[in-house]
C-alpha cells in the first residue's frame, strides 16, 4: 500500500504530481503513462493519473442540467474563461454561436473535459434549444430585464451570454424566454463577460445544488472512494 502522504489528496497538488509512489494501481481508469511520468494537468486531485476519457465519463455521470451559450461574432477572448468556469460548475454543454474558432488559451485545457457544441447562427441555436426543451435565459443589462437575485432559475435551461462590449444581439434577446441582469452598485455600466457568466452559473448552483449536512460532497465522495479502492 503506498504512503498516503506521498500521493495526491485534498487539493494539495496545484503544480502537479510526480510518478506514482508505491505499488501502481491497475484500474482501467488510470493512465499507465501518467503513473510512470507524473501528472501536471489542471485537474482536481480526485482525477490525478486518470485517463482523459475516464474523467469525461465520470463527469458525465454528475453534470448539472444547465447549459451555457455565448455569441462569438468577433472572436471573443472571454470564451476560454467561460468554458473553464462551465467545467468548474459541471455544466452540461457549452454552445458557441457564430464563429466556430475561439481562443482556447483561457480554457486552461478544460475544453478537453467539457462538451462543446457549435451553432453557426442564433436561429440554429434556438432550434436546438427548443427541440431539447431548454428555456433560454439571456444574461444582459437591457431594458426589461429582471435582476438575477430574485429570478427563479429553471432546473433545465441554457444561460446565454453576449460578447464583451456589444453584449447580446437583438436576435438573441428576442429569442430568449427570460432576460436577466446582474445587480451592480458601482460606476461601470457592465462587468466583464466571463465574470458575468461565472456569477450567473453560480446563481444557478445556489438555487439547485443542495448544501449542508454533507450534501455538497456526496457525489465527490463516491468518486474519491473509487480512487481510494485502488490503493487498498
Amino acid at each position: 500500500m503506498p504512503d498516503s502522504n506521498s500521493n495526491p489528496s485534498v487539493e494539495l497538488t496545484t503544480n502537479g504530481v510526480g510518478p506514482w509512489v508505491g505499488e501502481r494501481p491497475t484500474d482501467d481508469f488510470y493512465d499507465p503513462e501518467l503513473l510512470e511520468r507524473g501528472d501536471s494537468r489542471n485537474v482536481i486531485d480526485r482525477y490525478r493519473y486518470w485517463r482523459m476519457e475516464a474523467i469525461v465519463t465520470d463527469l458525465d455521470a454528475h453534470r448539472h442540467p444547465f447549459h451555457v451559450a455565448i455569441e462569438n461574432w468577433q472572436h471573443d477572448m472571454n470564451i476560454g474563461s467561460i468554458v473553464r468556469t462551465a467545467n468548474a460548475f459541471a455544466a452540461d454543454t457549452v454552445h458557441v454561436i457564430g464563429r466556430k474558432r475561439w481562443n482556447r488559451r483561457g480554457a486552461m485545457v478544460t475544453d478537453r473535459y467539457q462538451h462543446i457544441r457549435h451553432h453557426a447562427t442564433v436561429a440554429d441555436f434556438v432550434e436546438f434549444a427548443r427541440a431539447a426543451d431548454l428555456p433560454i435565459v439571456a444574461i444582459d443589462n437591457v431594458e426589461g430585464s429582471v435582476i438575477i437575485e430574485t429570478f427563479a432559475m429553471p432546473t433545465r435551461c441554457v444561460l446565454l451570454f453576449g460578447q464583451e462590449g456589444p453584449g447580446l444581439t437583438d436576435e438573441a434577446i428576442q429569442a430568449a424566454d427570460a432576460v436577466v441582469e446582474i445587480s451592480q452598485f458601482g460606476s461601470t455600466r457592465s462587468m466583464n463577460a466571463s465574470a458575468a457568466a461565472a456569477v450567473a452559473m453560480h446563481a444557478w448552483v445556489v438555487q439547485h445544488v443542495p448544501f449542508g449536512a454533507g450534501a455538497v460532497s456526496a457525489a465527490r465522495s463516491a468518486g474519491a472512494a473509487r480512487s481510494a479502492a485502488s490503493t487498498e
